[in-house]
C-alpha cells in the first residue's frame, strides 16, 4: 500500500523543485564549471532549506546528466570528455534536424521574422553570453511549435549538458574571425521562410556537426571550462 503524500513531502518537492531550476540556471551561466564540487551545506545555507530538499534538488539534476553524485563523497558538476561530447553532438545532428522539421510547416510568419532579428541580434552581439542566449533562444524557439511527448525535453537536456564546452568554442570562433556560424543561422531563416523543411534540415545538421568538428580539432576546449 502506497503511504499517503504529507503537507511535508509536498514542501520538500517544491523546494527541491526550486532549488534545482536555480543551480540548473546558474550551472548553465558558468558560474560552476565542469568538474567542480558541489557541497550540500553551502546549497542549503545559500537558499534557506534543510538538506533533504537539497538531495531532491541534486538527484533531479543528476537524472539530467548536470551533476554527478558519488555515494557517501558528495556531489560534482558534471563534466564531458571529448568521446562523450562527440557523442553527444552526434545525437543532436541527428535529433534536432527532424524536430526542426516537424517545426517547419507549423511556425508562423512572425516567429519566423522574430528569429531573423534573433540572427541579427547575435551577429552584432560583442557579448559571448549575450551571443549564447540568444543562440538558445534561436534553435529552442525554433523547435517548440510541434507537439512531441519527448524530443523537445531530451533536446533541452543534451542543450544543457554541452553548454559549457559551446561558451569556450564560442569565445574561441570570436577570436579567430569565424563568421560563419552567423551565415548559417540566416541560412537557415531562409529555408524556413520558403517552408524548405529538407533544406532546413541539412542546414541544421551541418551547422551542429561543424561545432563538432571544431571540438574534435581544439581538444583544450575541455582543460578550459
Amino acid at each position: 500500500m502506497t503511504e499517503p503524500t504529507t503537507v511535508s513531502d509536498r514542501t520538500h518537492g517544491a523546494s527541491g523543485a526550486r532549488i534545482a531550476a536555480e543551480l540548473r540556471d546558474a550551472i548553465l551561466a558558468g558560474h560552476y564549471s565542469p568538474g567542480s564540487r558541489i557541497r550540500q551545506e553551502d546549497l542549503a545555507e545559500a537558499y534557506g532549506a534543510s538538506r533533504l530538499p537539497v538531495r531532491d534538488a541534486l538527484r533531479m539534476l543528476e537524472a539530467e546528466g548536470l551533476v554527478t553524485l558519488v555515494a557517501n563523497t558528495g556531489a560534482w558538476v558534471a563534466k564531458l570528455n571529448p568521446a562523450e561530447c562527440e557523442e553527444l553532438y552526434q545525437v543532436r545532428e541527428r535529433l534536432e534536424p527532424f524536430l526542426l522539421s516537424l517545426n517547419v510547416p507549423l511556425l508562423q510568419e512572425e516567429r519566423i521574422d522574430e528569429l531573423g532579428l534573433l540572427a541579427m541580434a547575435m551577429e552584432h552581439t560583442g557579448d559571448v553570453e549575450e551571443f549564447l542566449q540568444l543562440d538558445r533562444e534561436f534553435h529552442l524557439s525554433s523547435y517548440a511549435v510541434a507537439e512531441t511527448t519527448m524530443l523537445q525535453e531530451m533536446t533541452v537536456r543534451l542543450w544543457n549538458r554541452t553548454q559549457p564546452y559551446r561558451r569556450v568554442y564560442t569565445r574561441m570562433f570570436r577570436a579567430e574571425g569565424d563568421h560563419s556560424v552567423h551565415y548559417e543561422h540566416h541560412l537557415i531563416v531562409a529555408a524556413l521562410h520558403r517552408r524548405d523543411a529538407e533544406g532546413a534540415e541539412r542546414l541544421l545538421a551541418g551547422h551542429i556537426c561543424r561545432t563538432r568538428l571544431e571540438l574534435a580539432r581544439h581538444p583544450e576546449v575541455f582543460d578550459l571550462v
